[in-house]
């Protein structure tokens, strides 16, 4: 089992989520977390594109342990992943963008 399935694992064990609900929380992180490091607003692409990078790295990373490891390559598994993680990051940088929500005026 390589590292990042481990991590996965004991993630959803120890912090007693599912597996769509991590990505749900991690897409959410990244976002959020990268626009307050950075300093960057939640308008721009920038955070948002930490997001979708790391989720697209992740689920490459998914998709070659599946080959490694020769278990089963679901590619609607991975893409609900990507869909999961990415959802609120969408939803908050859209609403920053094109609505009063997030204080524009």
């Amino acid at each position: 089992m390589s590292p990042l399935q481990s991590a996965k694992l004991w993630a959803v064990e120890h912090l007693s989520l599912a597996k769509d609900a991590l990505h749900i929380h991690v897409g959410l992180l990244l976002f959020l977390g990268s626009a307050l490091i950075f300093r960057w607003s939640i308008r721009s692409w920038k955070p948002w594109t930490v997001a979708l990078a790391a989720v697209l790295i992740g689920e490459a990373w998914d998709l070659r342990d599946s080959t490694a490891y020769d278990t089963p390559v679901d590619l609607w598994r991975n893409w609900k992943d990507v869909w999961n993680t990415m959802l609120w990051p969408s939803g908050m940088m859209a609403l920053a963008r094109f609505t009063a929500v997030f204080g524009r005026s």
